[in-house]
């Protein structure tokens, strides 16, 4: 609007009138998407149908949605509201406050897992540990997601959803998944570059960023317990809206052949 108000030569007001009035034109923040290559496309195109055609036949109930993220005691800067009122003398002082960002905040990393009906418990990986296969296999997989796994469906079927990171691929955690998930989804059903397909990455960990990151935290294990209540207040209708959302999803990234969909929505 700036840019153009100063082009024409009249007022922003005048520009705003003019779009919204005579142009029937609405402002709208860009979506923000997963870069996609015409490969990673067609290959998400090829496992959306696998998949919408796999959950037509099993119950969504019994897919196991899973992901990791790290968190940062560093609040989320808020570009687009957050702003401070000063005269236009005190616009150029040591009262105008700046948005900052340390060079190696304190983190953690979390693993997550979740179903339209229940809640894994966070996993907490601490920054100076690598996850490599021993580390996924023994804190995530055996340490917390069997004994959930057991508990919430017991005889029952199940579906574990995972990305592929080397970790998550090797032969030993394939040993693992075939002897205690045996349901998993391999390499064949889940696409790549495909955050907008799973629950976690497309809705759960902005709601925990919202709750947890407005503010600062003092240590690591603040963070952590901002994490574990905001996880905990999660409910259950919030969760199965969440998953029932994803067979749409898979139906308009068929729609948009396997292409970023968000306008779609």
């Amino acid at each position: 609007m700036n840019q153009m108000a100063s082009s024409l030569g009249i007022s922003r007001q005048s520009v705003q009138s003019i779009v919204k009035k005579d142009l029937g034109l609405n402002s709208y923040r860009l979506l923000r998407g997963q870069y996609l290559t015409e490969q990673s496309k067609k290959n998400r195109l090829e496992k959306a149908k696998k998949l919408l055609d796999a959950l037509k036949v099993r119950r969504l109930s019994e897919v196991i949605w899973t992901d990791e993220k790290i968190f940062t005691v560093e609040p989320l800067p808020n570009r687009q509201n957050a702003r401070q009122l000063l005269s236009k003398d005190e616009a150029k002082s040591p009262k105008r406050r700046l948005a900052y960002k340390r060079l190696f905040p304190k983190s953690v990393m979390v693993w997550a897992g979740l179903t339209s009906e229940g809640k894994v418990p966070l996993v907490f990986i601490d920054r100076n540990v690598k996850i490599n296969s021993d580390v996924y296999q023994k804190l995530v997989l055996m340490d917390v997601l069997r004994p959930w796994v057991t508990s919430h469906f017991g005889q029952q079927p199940f579906i574990l959803q995972q990305d592929w990171a080397p970790s998550h691929g090797s032969k030993s955690t394939k040993a693992v998944l075939d002897a205690h998930f045996p349901g998993y989804w391999g390499k064949d059903m889940w696409p790549a570059s495909s955050p907008d397909l799973n629950p976690l990455d497309f809705s759960v960990w902005g709601y925990l960023e919202e709750k947890v990151m407005a503010r600062s935290h003092p240590n690591v294990d603040s963070l952590k317990a901002a994490l574990l209540k905001a996880w905990d207040d999660l409910d259950d209708d919030y969760l199965r809206r969440t998953v029932a959302s994803v067979p749409a999803r898979l139906t308009v990234c068929i729609k948009a052949e396997g292409s970023n969909f968000e306008y779609l929505l």
